[in-house]
């Protein structure tokens, strides 16, 4: 099975490429963002399947997703996440991906996945589909609108305004006026340190 693993985390990816390696009917091509990704695809695709990071630079969302399966023949393509709320699961799925794989799945249960959407059949962890979203009831996301969350998890993941803004299809203006809203709120004394809070209260 020719397989290829998207992720900008270097640790990441080198430790799901080793443990996929270890299955003697996959080969395993690796790439750092989504560029790189699709400049694989194109010149040694299509693959039998796609991981795709859905947070790695590139990716714009599910932009990247949608790309990836005209890259690679409509033949499965695979979002891959350590972050993404089950809604981006959901939407996800609905655009089309092949699975949803949260990275804290077991390394055993990812093989099978990956050969069950192989098949062409869609994924997804049932615990992580049906349990309960925590985010609404952690003190600190029920402080801010659904709209400043999703802006502040573009600020815990280090991204530019520009970037969120790109993401989430707003204007860079827009975003900065949450930024100062996250900040007032927050009571942070710029974005660095709203992201800070953010991830020292386990909200990302």
């Amino acid at each position: 099975m020719k397989l290829l693993l998207a992720d900008d985390h270097d640790l990441v990816r080198d430790t799901l490429c080793a443990y996929l390696a270890g299955e003697p009917d996959f080969q395993i091509v690796s790439a750092s963002d989504f560029d790189a990704a699709a400049e694989i695809i194109t010149r040694e695709g299509p693959f039998d399947i796609v991981l795709l990071d859905y947070e790695m630079p590139g990716m714009n969302g599910l932009e990247g997703l949608a790309r990836a399966r005209e890259l690679n023949f409509n033949n499965p393509v695979a979002i891959l996440s350590g972050s993404a709320s089950r809604q981006v699961a959901e939407d996800a799925l609905a655009s089309g991906a092949a699975g949803f794989l949260p990275k804290s799945m077991a390394a055993r249960s990812l093989i099978h996945a990956i050969r069950f959407m192989a098949a062409g059949e869609q994924y997804a962890p049932i615990a992580f589909m049906t349990e309960k979203e925590e985010a609404d009831a952690h003190p600190l996301a029920a402080r801010l609108t659904p709209r400043e969350r999703e802006v502040l998890q573009g600020l815990a993941q280090g991204k530019s305004n520009k970037e969120i803004a790109r993401d989430l299809a707003l204007q860079e203006v827009t975003i900065k006026l949450h930024v100062k809203t996250l900040c007032r709120k927050l009571e942070a004394r710029n974005r660095t340190q709203a992201a800070m809070i953010a991830k020292e209260a386990g909200l990302f």
